[in-house]
């Protein structure tokens, strides 16, 4: 007798298979000139810093023998601000402690630009935060981003070993001992 795939099973099939492309093709937010993204970390994928510079994540993410977390967050979520409080409270400490490299990606509209701005000047983070303009991550990254703020860990090697939706006061101490573990 042959067993069905559960819904979950299918899905996971599907995203792996998905995920497991070398490259996939987009459009631009804009509609204008298709692209690759590579479908593996680092990535290929255009992003701005808070100084309006556009870079991309190929160039500027570090495939090292450290854990990378890439934080995922919105202007506008009220979560994602008290997540990304919470480990910039933490990071320098956790550092010392555990050395990893730590990107803080928002996925707002290109129209936010502003906002992101803004709110990176604000936070004063001790870590880099970038703008995902053409909200690419959402295409390829697992979940395509649904519910934020959302917490992937690689490891040394770039391959998700965590992921974690949402925040609740607390969650960065789990965050940072999944780090420690790898």
């Amino acid at each position: 007798m042959r067993k069905l795939l559960t819904p979950f099973a299918l899905v996971l099939a599907v995203a792996t298979t998905m995920v497991a492309q070398s490259n996939i093709q987009f459009l631009t937010t804009t509609g204008r000139q298709p692209y690759e993204i590579k479908a593996d970390y680092p990535y290929d994928i255009p992003i701005r810093n808070s100084a309006n510079d556009t870079l991309n994540t190929a160039d500027i993410f570090v495939k090292n023998d450290q854990p990378t977390v890439l934080l995922f967050w919105l202007t506008t979520c009220a979560p994602c601000r008290l997540e990304l409080a919470a480990v910039a409270k933490k990071y320098e400490q956790w550092q010392q402690e555990r050395p990893f490299n730590l990107y803080a990606i928002s996925i707002d509209w290109p129209r936010n630009e502003e906002q992101f701005v803004t709110r990176v000047q604000q936070g004063n983070w001790p870590f880099p935060a970038y703008h995902d303009f053409n909200r690419d991550f959402g295409k390829i990254m697992p979940g395509n981003l649904n519910g934020l703020p959302q917490v992937f860990i690689l490891n040394k090697e770039g391959e998700i070993v965590h992921h974690k939706k949402k925040y609740r006061p607390g969650d960065e101490d789990q965050l940072f001992d999944w780090i420690k573990a790898l």
